[in-house]
């Protein structure tokens, strides 16, 4: 799945475009060997002055790692529909899609391993500093488990929960946008 299928497609881009929002979507690194690369990668895209972040499941590890490498220049950091770690079924089903792909089982373990989040220690994630915001999946489902919402707000309890809606790709979406739209503008506009 690429930017262009989670994010532009269901409307979600252009939507912050029209409420005033400039919007990077940079797709994510293609079969990448750890979250540290993720970060790596997505850092090429950061403007010099410190912008709100927007990532959706798994890329939530990907910007919180992205959050941890570089504070000064994340504003706000919003955790939309977080992948959940450390479900035995949920991590089976990725680990056999991630070796059928040709990764390795040390990049698998790299991409498996974290806590609440994948890639990222509790007490990593729990060190951040900028204004935190979470989107639950709702309605939950094995990928995107309330458990990992409310983990986050533990760790982080200055952060905020917005309006839960299914993930953009979901056939259920698209009733959400508008109010996901709302969600994501007004916390980007603090």
């Amino acid at each position: 799945m690429d930017a262009d299928q989670f994010w532009a497609l269901p409307g979600v881009t252009g939507g912050i475009r029209r409420a005033g929002f400039p919007v990077l979507a940079p797709n994510r690194l293609h079969r990448p060997p750890n979250w540290h690369a993720e970060s790596e990668h997505l850092a090429a895209f950061l403007p010099e002055q410190p912008v709100a972040v927007v990532a959706g499941s798994n890329g939530c590890s990907a910007a919180t790692r992205l959050a941890l490498a570089f504070p000064t220049r994340i504003a706000r950091l919003l955790l939309a529909w977080p992948a959940t770690a450390g479900d035995i079924t949920v991590d089976s089903h990725t680990r056999a899609g991630l070796a059928a792909s040709g990764a390795s089982d040390q990049n698998i373990r790299a991409l498996l391993d974290g806590q609440t989040l994948r890639g990222v220690t509790d007490n990593e994630l729990a060190t951040l500093t900028m204004p935190v915001s979470v989107l639950p999946s709702a309605p939950e489902n094995p990928f995107h488990q309330r458990r990992t919402v409310d983990s986050i707000r533990r760790l982080l309890p200055g952060s905020e929960e917005l309006y839960g809606c299914p993930e953009p790709p979901r056939p259920d979406f698209p009733s959400h946008l508008d109010r996901l739209l709302a969600s994501i503008t007004k916390f980007a506009d603090r």
